[in-house]
């Protein structure tokens, strides 16, 4: 289905063309069509599959119908998120489809100055773009009126009740009017979402474009066992071994990725940490060169999992395996997005199989375990669930050197003339 079947305006279209987008997605197709009509919206999607435009153009189009002709405008339309990139980036997006439109937009957002965006606010605007804790700010401060909303959007639900947010949102949506239209968006229909759309919508049109908790079919999963203590050298070799130019890495802590960072700059590799103690000016920097190539590593805690993206990023690696298993969903949705393949591996060593085996709960499947040559686990087996197939471990082979690869494996015969020698050197990065 095209975007020319939706019903969007001669001026969206020029827009989504300028994009190189034709064809619209399916959470673009079920969405567009209903949010156009009015209808509240509840709707789950897999992340990369289009879904900020699926809010944000007919959001732009219901609001240009109505366009006030005065000079100075209340915002008209709220869309709250959860973190300061994914505002940044659904910001970016009302820009890019609103360029032939006259609508005004500004965000908000902490860690950056509070007086640019008093000052924004006061040429007036129609649609804001907010994380709830500095919309909160402005509220206070009565820098902002959100009397006369007509739309709001809840952009990542599911995170905004994860990170805590719900009695602001709750606070938010009080200074609302009654009648508006309320389109939420979650990667989980959980019950605590589900409870939370019982109390905010009016008969909503619900839409599940993807099975709940699910990882993109196009990313590719693979798990890599390891001892803890040489899974950088692992990451090390990896990506300079196979010559990754564009790896998105995930620890747990903050304190993790500034250190794992620094390391591999050390292994020759340019990297740099982007996580929430960093300021919002180098969150940003950080990203930026990422995506500009200037930084071939961005080591980032899982206030990166949601809202970053990234053209065609070929690469994620879970460094630690996240505690809640539906992280790892958001993590490695980072890659495979926009129907582009991608591949997501996983450095898993013992004292994590339990969070692995959590994680294979969740997808209802089990993970490809591939053993490196030369990072082999003291404890290997132990990674291996019961019953699980034995041309998946690894076998030694003549002279004393082992085939560590199954077949479909992506880095088969890569290495293949190396010995098992644990105290190998192995190629060094480039």
């Amino acid at each position: 289905m095209t975007f020319h079947t939706l019903g969007l305006s001669t001026e969206l279209l020029r827009a989504v063309n300028d994009e190189g987008y034709t064809t619209a997605t399916p959470i673009q197709q079920q969405t567009i069509p209903a949010i156009l009509q009015g209808h509240d919206i509840f709707a789950s999607a897999q992340t990369g599959t289009g879904k900020t435009a699926s809010f944000t153009l007919p959001l732009l189009q219901r609001l240009n119908l109505s366009s006030p002709e005065k000079s100075y405008r209340h915002p008209r339309a709220l869309i709250l998120t959860p973190t300061r990139e994914l505002s940044a980036q659904v910001g970016d997006s009302v820009t890019t489809y609103g360029k032939y439109l006259t609508l005004k937009s500004a965000i908000v957002y902490g860690g950056v100055g509070f007086v640019p965006q008093v000052q924004a606010l006061k040429r007036g605007v129609d649609i804001v773009v907010a994380t709830p804790g500095r919309l909160l700010d402005h509220l206070a401060q009565k820098t902002i009126d959100l009397s006369q909303i007509e739309i709001v959007v809840l952009d990542e639900c599911d995170r905004m009740l994860d990170m805590g947010f719900i009695h602001d949102i709750r606070k938010i949506l009080a200074k609302l009017p009654v009648s508006r239209q309320t389109l939420m968006f979650s990667a989980t229909f959980s019950p605590a979402i589900r409870q939370l759309a019982d109390t905010l919508l009016n008969q909503p049109v619900q839409i599940e474009v993807a099975p709940r908790n699910t990882a993109a079919e196009q990313v590719e999963q693979i798990v890599h066992p390891v001892d803890r203590d040489r899974k950088r050298e692992l990451l090390s070799h990896l990506i300079g071994f196979n010559n990754w130019k564009q790896v998105l890495v995930f620890t747990r802590t903050k304190h993790g990725a500034n250190r794992l960072a620094e390391q591999l700059a050390q292994d020759g590799l340019k990297a740099t940490a982007i996580h929430g103690n960093k300021t919002q000016s180098a969150r940003t920097r950080a990203l930026n060169d990422f995506k500009q190539g200037k930084v071939r590593v961005l080591v980032a805690t899982d206030v990166a999992s949601r809202g970053l993206d990234i053209d065609q990023l070929p690469h994620v690696v879970n460094f630690e395996l996240p505690n809640v298993p539906e992280d790892y969903v958001h993590r490695i949705g980072r890659t495979g997005r926009a129907g582009h393949a991608g591949r997501a591996i996983s450095l898993v060593s013992k004292d994590e199989n339990s969070l692995l085996q959590g994680i294979e709960q969740l997808l209802k499947r089990k993970l490809t375990t591939d053993v490196i040559l030369g990072y082999e686990p003291t404890a290997s087996s132990q990674l291996q669930a019961k019953g699980q197939p034995d041309q998946q471990r690894s076998k030694k082979r003549r002279g004393g050197q082992r085939q560590t690869h199954s077949a479909s494996s992506p880095y088969r015969g890569k290495n293949s003339t190396a010995t098992g020698n644990r105290s190998r050197k192995q190629p060094r990065p480039v």
